[in-house]
């Protein structure tokens, strides 16, 4: 029977080591960062459908929230240190191998909505889903003027 601990204080780690300890040596055992959130994953979905809905082009044309999501985690792993491939398909079509979103780790799910938010923002991007998901506080109403010197 699997177990599986996200250790988040020292009695959930106790309980950690006591299961590997009743398993034995047959047994195996993957110590890994905790993976993506599901609040990750909406945000990023979120920022993904306020790109499609925003009318930029890229390559030429609009693109729908799965082709947004291809295009931002391609970039952002090449942004990161990591590589872009292309390659042909089985049709003779290019296919782009990319980093799977739903293996994640919470750190690198947040550098990719990192990414992204900086992304809308130099590109003007309005971030209505994401503000009515509840991701991103809703702007001021009213600006706030600079405090004049006295």
């Amino acid at each position: 029977m699997a177990q599986y601990f996200t250790i988040r204080n020292a009695a959930i780690l106790r309980n950690c080591f006591n299961a590997i300890r009743k398993m034995g040596l047959n047994a195996r055992v993957t110590i890994a960062p905790e993976q993506r959130r599901g609040s990750q994953n909406s945000m990023f979905h979120a920022l993904c459908g306020d790109l499609e809905h925003s009318g930029l082009e890229w390559a030429g044309k609009a693109r729908s929230l799965d082709q947004w999501k291809a295009i931002l985690v391609s970039g952002h792993s090449v942004a990161t240190g990591g590589e872009g491939e292309v390659i042909p398909g089985i049709e003779g079509e290019f296919v782009a191998i990319r980093e799977s979103t739903s293996r994640m780790s919470v750190a690198r799910a947040s550098s990719l909505i990192e990414y992204t938010l900086a992304f809308c923002a130099t590109n003007g991007i309005e971030l209505t889903e994401t503000r009515r998901g509840g991701f991103l506080p809703s702007p001021s109403i009213r600006a706030v003027e600079p405090r004049k010197a006295a």
